[in-house]
């Protein structure tokens, strides 16, 4: 089971979480969507494809940009279309 902790609370937590490049991609249906602030920020990976972000809010802490997922990504990685990877703070256990 992954978890992403970030300021003590767990935003996700998961049995089905994907490995690519290293980061744990969670399933939406397993992230709290209450902890995550859509951001206008974008990036785009060459073979994934571009990626969106969401802020973290947790008791009024933000974390800026630290959550992404692909909502259109490229054919080699549509096995993580809307899965949650975090970053900046954000930690996995395993």
């Amino acid at each position: 089971m992954a978890k992403a902790i970030w300021k003590d609370e767990v935003i996700a937590e998961s049995q089905n979480s994907i490995m690519v490049e290293g980061n744990h991609y969670f399933p939406p249906q397993d992230v709290r969507k209450e902890y995550l602030i859509e951001s206008d920020y974008r990036s785009t990976c060459p073979w994934k494809g571009e990626a969106f972000y969401y802020d973290i809010l947790i008791n009024g802490d933000k974390n800026e940009n630290a959550a992404w997922y692909y909502p259109q990504p490229k054919e080699k990685a549509l096995q993580i279309k809307d899965h949650v990877a975090f970053w900046k703070g954000v930690t996995i256990e395993e």
